[in-house]
């Protein structure tokens, strides 16, 4: 699903907003700053807006269980599906050498990316713009997360499934690692009574 792109009035906010820090040292924005500052913002205002769209649509559920709803609508994973649709990763200023690792396709780098967008939407046009576009992209994944129970960890899911077989809780071994320093990636292993059981 392709979606229109939020416009700025201040385009200066929007290109640091999709510049990544690999950008800065190959001139290759405009923008003297990466969009980290944008993203710290975000996602503190992404964290409010989903908050309050979570408190609103959920009256009955406790403070718990709308902690594991907000976890799930705000993770990386959704984030960067939502970022795909605005095709942001092909916005994004970046070096020739993160590009070339697949950074335009990286999905913690297009999750960043699109909490940066949010920073920049709510300085430039304040929180109801931020709550328009959300309302629009990310909170109807909610009705998905819900039918599929995705807002159940994974592992959550193993050790629920094994202690009702009865079978003690699984082992958890990293196996391997890759991916910079920023951004790492872990394999690991899932070992349930001394054998290796997935990876």
């Amino acid at each position: 699903m392709t979606v229109a792109f939020p416009t700025f009035q201040n385009q200066a906010l929007l290109t640091t907003a999709l510049t990544h820090r690999s950008a800065l040292n190959e001139h290759i924005s405009t923008s003297k700053e990466s969009n980290e500052r944008l993203e710290f913002l975000g996602d503190a205002v992404l964290e409010l807006v989903a908050t309050d769209f979570l408190y609103d649509r959920f009256p009955d559920e406790q403070e718990g269980m709308l902690t594991v709803f907000r976890s799930a609508l705000v993770k990386t994973t959704t984030l960067a599906e939502v970022a795909q649709e605005l095709k942001l990763g092909e916005k994004l200023y970046m070096s020739k050498g993160e590009e070339t690792s697949r950074g335009r396709q990286n999905v913690g780098l297009l999750a960043n990316a699109f909490e940066a967008l949010l920073g920049a939407l709510y300085l430039d046009q304040g929180i109801e713009a931020v709550r328009s576009l959300l309302n629009e992209l990310l909170f109807p994944k909610m009705d998905v997360i819900l039918q599929k129970r995705l807002y159940k960890h994974s592992k959550s899911q193993l050790q629920e499934v094994l202690q009702a077989e009865g079978i003690s809780a699984p082992e958890y071994i990293v196996v391997g690692e890759s991916g910079p320093d920023h951004d790492r990636q872990f394999t690991v292993k899932a070992v349930i009574g001394g054998r290796d059981a997935a990876t």
